[in-house]
């Protein structure tokens, strides 16, 4: 039964580019994870709630990486100038040299399935793939005791 529902052909589909994401990374010295969230840092630093909401993990997990990168001298953290409160992610030189790399490993993966998709068929997934976010979002626990 399970093989024959969409989220499970959606984990197995999102475990192998992420399993090829991390091969990849380890070569370079990093995960998928800090790879992400070395791409999501910008230029003049990003607050960590950005990137909180961005990396779609709990603040345990976010501080772990974070701690991490900063001991392998990817990034430094430096209190906001414009707000007190916030805290500012940027990017030491190692860590840009790992964003370069990071980058250039999404662009060439997608450059590779954009090759083998057809213009129409990435239309179609990402139509569908905007569509089920939405539908997940909406879905409740009051919808799923309705139907029992």
């Amino acid at each position: 039964m399970h093989h024959q529902t969409l989220d499970y052909h959606l984990k197995l589909a999102w475990q192998a580019v992420l399993n090829k994401y991390n091969q990849i990374a380890s070569t370079h010295g990093i995960s998928q994870a800090i790879g992400y969230m070395l791409i999501n840092i910008e230029e003049n630093g990003t607050a960590v709630t950005k990137l909180a909401s961005l990396q779609g993990v709990k603040p345990t997990s976010l501080s772990r990486m974070l701690v991490s990168m900063e001991k392998s001298g990817m990034i430094t953290r430096e209190i906001a100038a414009d707000d007190k409160r916030s805290i500012l992610v940027k990017l030491t030189s190692e860590g840009k040299e790992k964003q370069k790399i990071a980058k250039s490993v999404v662009k060439r993966f997608n450059e590779y399935l954009n090759a083998s998709f057809g213009e129409e068929e990435q239309q179609q997934l990402s139509e569908l793939l905007k569509k089920l976010n939405v539908l997940a979002t909406e879905y409740s626990v009051e919808y799923y005791e309705q139907e029992n």
